[in-house]
């Protein structure tokens, strides 16, 4: 009984944010998982200024009062879409779907109202539809910033990185401020480009004034140096956006990896069950699912990892494609046939170096090491900095027979970030002594 009522907690709460989830039990498997990367929200266009929450109280009054007002309608629309990501609630969708059409039916071809749909699409995971979206705002509104910063995720999502490039440097043109500003040094990590990457995040961390403004600008940088193994630098940076925002989640999340990654594994492990309680993600119950088995408690460890499904089934109920999410989570931690035809469909639907990446590995799950490795080149070619990837490339061309290419991809995991997971980077030193 127990068990069920943290299930049925976890389920009123999960969000359709996209990290880490898929089927439960643990297989001895290591989970690869990374901070997925922050992406600032555009304001949605006539939310008033302040607390979220108050805005859209207003803005409910606003459309009782004045049925008609297709403006408010959109920014309803488009701040409970923001709702539904701070506040992980994924039931907002709904609303947000039905006051955005409200919008658009009393406003045909309203960009504001378009951007939202744009965003909505997006944080449901249809790329597609959200790229459709994006260029119809923009088509009515060159210089609308949700429209710009949502037609930036969609290429990057669909694995179009050159156009995304191409759009973040249109957007920087147009409406430059956080928002592009922090999406354009994504597509330069994407492409290698690290060092542009901090350059573009210290512009924006150079803009930002308001306290979550500096919050999350910081830990975007603590996150991209996470992800180059620079541990100091990351909790200098997790320490100044705690500085602005004492409680803002992914920087006690990214602090624990970085506590983890220094074998500071008590204080790691505080750190992730304060934010597991504020926000029970799937990403955060595997990184702290982990923790658990690193110290032997197994136990705890499936407590975590058994929570995974109720958000795929939360995910999904309320619109979102949770396939990518399925396949990384399913390989690691559940059932290998459901993570392959999870990781196959994705890859139908777009050529991303993560899809590419759980694909490779839900292939490895499979036995099926030789068609695998087709797709973990494929995840490792765009320069990603990224050391799952470079994990589970040497893990693949360990079984597909070579032993010098995986010695060769498991030095490059292990050189970029020694700590990139628990028992992932645990059990890349044990095929490390393996291979000699």
């Amino acid at each position: 009984m127990r068990r069920l009522g943290v299930v049925v907690a976890l389920a009123v709460t999960l969000t359709a944010t996209a990290v880490i989830v898929g089927g439960a039990g643990d297989k001895g498997r290591p989970s690869t998982t990374a901070a997925p990367p922050l992406r600032y929200p555009a304001a949605p266009d006539g939310l008033p200024a302040g607390d979220l929450d108050r805005g859209v109280t207003v803005l409910r009054d606003r459309v009782r009062e004045s049925p008609r007002d297709f403006r408010s309608w959109a920014a309803l629309g488009s701040a409970y879409v923001e709702q539904a990501r701070t506040h992980a609630d994924p039931t907002r969708y709904a609303e947000a779907d039905r006051a955005l059409g409200r919008a658009l039916r009393l406003r045909p071809g309203y960009d504001g109202a378009l951007a939202g749909r744009a965003a909505l699409a997006a944080a449901r995971h249809d790329f597609t539809g959200a790229l459709r979206y994006a260029d119809r705002a923009l088509a009515a509104n060159a210089y609308n910033e949700r429209a710009l910063a949502s037609r930036i995720d969609a290429l990057v999502e669909l694995g179009s990185y050159d156009r995304a490039l191409r759009a973040a440097r249109t957007a920087d043109a147009r409406r430059p401020g956080i928002p592009v500003f922090t999406r354009y040094a994504y597509v330069r990590e994407l492409r290698g480009d690290v060092t542009g990457a901090r350059a573009a995040l210290e512009r924006a961390l150079g803009s930002a004034r308001e306290p979550d403004d500096i919050a999350y600008v910081a830990t975007a940088l603590a996150q991209l140096a996470w992800r180059q193994g620079h541990y100091v630098e990351a909790a200098r940076r997790c320490a100044v956006a705690l500085r602005a925002e004492p409680a803002y989640v992914p920087a006690l999340e990214t602090r624990g990896r970085v506590r983890a990654a220094r074998g500071e594994t008590a204080a790691a492990v505080a750190d992730l069950r304060e934010v597991v309680a504020r926000q029970p993600l799937p990403g955060h119950l595997v990184t702290l699912g982990e923790l658990y088995e690193v110290r032997g408690d197994r136990e705890r460890a499936r407590e975590q990892y058994a929570l995974i499904t109720a958000w795929t089934e939360l995910a999904r109920a309320n619109g979102v494609n949770a396939d990518l999410d399925t396949a990384l989570a399913a390989a690691d931690h559940g059932d290998r046939t459901t993570a392959l035809a999870a990781a196959r469909a994705e890859w139908g639907r777009r050529h991303t170096v993560h899809t590419a990446d759980a694909l490779a590995w839900a292939l490895h799950g499979a036995g099926r090491d030789k068609e695998a490795l087709r797709y973990a080149r494929r995840a490792t070619a765009t320069g990603f900095r990224e050391a799952p990837f470079f994990y589970h490339r040497a893990v693949i061309e360990h079984r597909a027979g070579s032993a010098r290419a995986a010695r060769h991809w498991l030095r490059a995991a292990l050189d970029l970030n020694p700590g990139f997971s628990p028992v992932g980077a645990r059990d890349a030193v044990r095929l490390q002594k393996e291979l000699g």
